[in-house]
């Protein structure tokens, strides 16, 4: 890969603000300033910027703790998106969200270029579980645990079978292997009940990491990027 393009992937910036990179000195390969933007970058290449070493992956799994407020895109007229308020260490191009959390939903959503596991994990055919934590008002029926296996009936259509654990008073935890628009809030609904906080709390094995706060993000473990790659069947 040309060193230019190289770091447009890392440093997520133009290719004219590379090469000034590359023009002033601050880079070097190998231990070796170059300023030849064309320079042929190799996989085992010791990349540097200004002394931090960039190193290149093909795919970025990183876990963002979303707020409220933000839209689940990567570009929006109105709001601002999970992208723009991604950390800039994390930044790289062609990074989009993995499925979609509602504007004013929380949790867990992993943010990735890659295509092929976005594709397989919100697949139908792949079952991957999703859990929420759920505040509500109102007073679910006692059969509110039956209903949910059995599938909630929204009218249009039925949903899988689900579960559904009470906590507390207007306190739940939803499990679904679906995600179709605002499902959980209008199973509720179905219900007789109103959801007023919902958090994402798992996306199949991965857990939401409770040391990040909103906003905040990090790079997937070794452990949890396995199991993406399951999930890609490779």
């Amino acid at each position: 890969m040309r060193l230019d393009k190289f770091i447009c992937e890392i440093e997520n910036c133009t290719r004219k603000e590379a090469k000034d990179y590359i023009k002033k000195g601050l880079i070097s390969v190998n231990g070796n300033k170059t300023k030849d933007a064309g320079f042929n970058v190799e996989e085992e290449s010791k990349v540097f910027l200004k002394g931090k070493e960039l190193k290149y992956t093909a795919f970025s799994y990183i876990m963002l703790y979303k707020p409220k407020g933000v839209v689940s895109a990567v570009k929006d007229d109105k709001d601002k998106t999970v992208i723009d308020i991604l950390p800039q260490k994390y930044k790289r191009r062609g990074l989009f969200p993995v499925g979609r959390l509602d504007k004013d939903t929380t949790g867990l959503l992993i943010i990735s270029n890659d295509g092929a596991f976005a594709h397989n994990s919100l697949s139908p055919t792949k079952h991957v579980e999703k859990e929420y934590g759920v505040t509500y008002q109102g007073t679910l029926p006692e059969n509110a645990e039956e209903e949910f296996l059995k599938g909630i009936d929204l009218g249009e259509y039925i949903c899988k079978s689900a579960k559904i654990e009470v906590l507390a008073e207007n306190k739940a935890k939803v499990t679904l292997s679906e995600g179709k628009f605002h499902q959980v809030k209008r199973m509720f609904e179905a219900l007789g009940c109103k959801v007023t906080e919902l958090k994402r709390l798992r996306f199949g094995k991965i857990l939401l990491d409770e040391s990040l706060k909103e906003g905040e993000a990090r790079y997937l473990t070794e452990c949890e990027v396995k199991y993406i790659q399951s999930l890609k069947g490779e």
